[in-house]
């Protein structure tokens, strides 16, 4: 054989050694890719951490929540119902006051006087009559005994009865005159906290003045207004028939801490059309005075007890297409999608109806790409050594 005819056959046996190594890499890669693919299919993905929370039974209060204006059960306003100059203030700014209490005086003297003048007017008109009276009386004598005319006895007896009126108009104008000088003195008409003054000493008060001498608020007890959806207003309703008295609870505008507690107390007559929603009225004793007219509170309404309930943590509950589901932990640490009806949440805890029972173990954290039969590891325990290798 030449020289010529030995290099290609050099050349392609290296070339069928190549093409054979090449094949056998490319068959162990196959391999090893369908080994780690079968022992990953095998021992699945590994195990999620999460956390986990029992499904409890106890009462859960069904409440209603809203923002509520404090009110007080009278605002009188103390206007002077005469005209006059104010003549002394017998109150202090913010004090309480009872009710006829004196509060403040306009200058007497003028009523006074007419008082005098009324009282003089009927000495006058009294006088008056008993003369026409004694004259009637002398005229009657004198026409039985035919000595005068019929119509003089007439006048006469005329006469007599328009005194008799004028006398009793004069009375009725020392009534008048007697009340407008007790009307000098301005009395509280309910009992209450007095407000900041409005006039002053030497100032000349009417009763047309807008706003008045001082203004009493009756804060013990106190109102509190707010509005109940239109759609919980049965629940309400059916708890006040059986003659239920609902409890009631003021916080303040955080809501952290609470003012005062009382009892609901009525309903508006109509639903406000504009809101879908209907006044209430509710009722405390404010014997702190916590509740200040016109202030602002967060009002939880107490509508019933739900008894032995079960109830799980708020975080547990998934909302999927077909509803609302839990992951429920499993003996041999596995999960499984449970399909549940929630009902009122209480704080951190949401009321499971139907699809839970009490002392099963829910989870709570972790459960983000969890599915149906995972595997799940309970947080702080220690993974197992098969665990860390794979």
């Amino acid at each position: 054989m030449s020289l010529n005819n030995a290099r290609p056959a050099s050349v392609q046996l290296r070339n069928s050694v190549i093409a054979l190594l090449l094949l056998a890499v490319v068959g162990w890669a196959a391999w090893h890719f369908t080994r780690s693919t079968e022992r990953s299919a095998g021992r699945g993905r590994p195990a999620a951490a999460v956390g986990t929370a029992q499904a409890t039974s106890m009462d859960v209060p069904v409440t209603l929540s809203a923002i509520g204006s404090v009110q007080p059960i009278v605002a009188a306003t103390v206007r002077s119902q005469l005209s006059g100059t104010l003549f002394s203030l017998h109150f202090t700014e913010g004090q309480p006051v009872k009710q006829g209490q004196l509060l403040a005086k306009i200058d007497p003297r003028p009523y006074q006087l007419a008082l005098s003048q009324a009282r003089a007017n009927l000495i006058r008109d009294e006088s008056l009559l008993d003369q026409a009276r004694a004259d009637l009386e002398r005229y009657r004598t004198l026409w039985s005994q035919d000595s005068i005319a019929r119509q003089q006895l007439d006048t006469q007896a005329a006469t007599v009865k328009q005194l008799e009126g004028t006398v009793a108009a004069d009375r009725a104008a020392i009534g008048v005159a007697s009340l407008n000088l007790d009307y000098t003195s301005i009395t509280a008409p309910v009992a209450g906290k007095a407000g900041l003054r409005q006039a002053d000493i030497g100032n000349y008060v009417t009763p047309g003045d807008a706003t008045g001498i001082v203004v009493i608020t009756q804060v013990q007890p106190i109102d509190v207004t707010f509005s109940v959806p239109q759609a919980q207003l049965p629940d309400v309703q059916a708890q006040l028939r059986e003659g239920r008295k609902l409890h009631v609870t003021a916080t303040d505008q955080a809501g952290e801490r609470v003012l005062a507690e009382g009892e609901f107390l009525t309903f508006d007559n109509q639903i406000d059309a504009t809101s879908g929603t209907v006044r209430a009225k509710a009722r405390f004793d404010n014997r702190d005075q916590t509740l200040f007219p016109n202030q602002f509170v967060n009002v939880s309404l107490l509508v019933k007890t739900l008894s032995g309930s079960v109830t799980i943590p708020v975080s547990s509950v998934r909302h999927g297409a077909q509803g609302d589901f839990v992951f429920v932990l499993q003996t041999d640490r596995t999960v499984k999608t449970r399909a549940v009806r929630t009902g009122v949440i209480h704080e951190q805890q949401i009321v499971v109806s139907s699809g839970l029972k009490a002392g099963e173990t829910v989870i709570t954290e972790g459960a983000d790409g969890l599915n149906d039969g995972a595997r799940v590891m309970l947080a702080g325990a220690k993974w197992p050594a098969s665990a860390k290798k794979q």
